[in-house]
């Protein structure tokens, strides 16, 4: 049957019942033309991600584009940008089979995957338009690729979760505008983001489903992907399997923009009172689902260090789950947790971030009940 997670409240647990803390990294580079994680010219990618597992992350959020799945559906492979020097292991493959080898490469090291549908084409700058279709890949496009990804690891149980559309946004007045009501209408975000749903669960039902939020509703404006009040009015329902629900909110620091409740002198509180409640942490206080920060991250210094702090604290005091952004160093608003060797660990980033990655007896806690994370972790707990 394999070894699969649920919903209760506003936990995720395993099937006998036993809460997990979900604490990943994102690695891009699937969804840029790469066709591959980015940095593998420069690394191996074997032992990257025992890195990666060894650094303590138990969850790989892996974006991708609509385009790479179409392709793959085609069976037609776009070439993955490999140094096959650095990477003899991949010489001869092509990049779907190299995202094979990744996925037993999470495997081994006791890590778990989320597939994230980070934009249509492959692009650097994919993520920048709002909506899940675009020119020549359509809504039937998007939903085929999740489609085929559920189907195809329906009986992989390393890949636990499908983020089903990376940051959907827009404002009203623009032509990529992702809304949330309860219309049927192709940009209306919570219809796509149900069917979608249901599609992905008929081929694999035993999944978590991230949905993330929008950018504006009802005159209040957000991080892309990170209103979620909404759910107020319109909550996903996922019918007989509302218990695989998760809400995925990104947030961010005055380094990306400086939203208006970073107004001089904010702190935690304020942080919270102004924004953290009402746009997704009502979610959390009301037990209506568990959430999942799905991108976090920016540089260690002002004016982000202050919001990085907030931030731990937050995930902290209330154990919620998330995926730092990023590995890569390559993200030009965050930079990464490694230099620009793909290599070299930001050890002030990583301490960091360290404090908030899941422990026990001064072990990294994997997703997995008989494969230990990396060599510093240990199996998931059997309370």
């Amino acid at each position: 049957m394999g070894d699969w997670f649920f919903v209760k409240d506003n936990k995720i647990v395993d099937a006998s019942g036993n809460e997990v803390w979900i604490t990943g990294v994102n690695w891009f580079g699937y969804n840029t033309g790469t066709n591959a994680f980015d940095g593998l010219r420069s690394v191996n990618m074997t032992e990257t991600l025992a890195g990666i597992a060894d650094h303590g992350f138990n969850l790989l959020r892996i974006p991708f584009s609509v385009e790479l799945i179409k392709a793959w559906q085609n069976n037609t492979y776009p070439e993955a940008k490999v140094d096959t020097e650095i990477n003899p292991e991949l010489r001869g493959l092509n990049s779907l089979e190299i995202f094979d080898r990744a996925v037993a490469g999470c495997k081994q090291n006791g890590m778990k995957i989320m597939i994230d549908i980070h934009s249509a084409e492959s692009s650097n700058m994919g993520h920048m338009y709002g909506l899940w279709y675009k020119d020549d890949f359509t809504v039937e496009d998007y939903y085929s690729a999740l489609v085929w990804m559920a189907k195809r690891y329906a009986e992989e149980d390393t890949i636990i979760a499908y983020d089903l559309k990376n940051e959907p946004h827009g404002q009203p007045t623009e032509v990529a505008y992702a809304k949330w009501d309860g219309s049927k209408d192709s940009n209306n975000w919570k219809y796509v983001a149900q069917e979608a749903a249901a599609k992905v669960l008929e081929q694999n039902p035993h999944v978590l489903i991230m949905v993330e939020g929008i950018e504006h509703y009802q005159g209040k404006n957000s991080w892309w992907g990170g209103n979620l009040i909404p759910v107020k009015d319109h909550p996903i329902d996922l019918g007989q399997y509302q218990n695989k629900l998760v809400y995925s909110p990104h947030d961010y620091g005055p380094a990306v923009y400086v939203q208006p409740w970073f107004k001089e002198g904010y702190n935690y509180e304020s942080l919270y009172q102004d924004y953290w409640r009402d746009a997704w942490m009502f979610i959390y206080e009301n037990q209506t689902a568990p959430l999942l920060i799905g991108e976090w991250g920016g540089f260690m210094e002002e004016p982000n260090l202050t919001w990085l702090h907030h931030m731990r604290t937050l995930i902290g005091n209330y154990k919620l789950h998330h995926t730092f952004w990023c590995f890569n160093p390559n993200s030009h608003d965050t930079g990464g947790l490694v230099e620009d060797d793909f290599k070299t660990w930001d050890m002030e980033k990583y301490q960091f971030v360290k404090e908030v990655l899941w422990q026990q007896d001064g072990k990294f806690v994997g997703l997995d009940k008989e494969i230990p994370l990396g060599k510093n972790g240990i199996v998931r707990p059997a309370v």
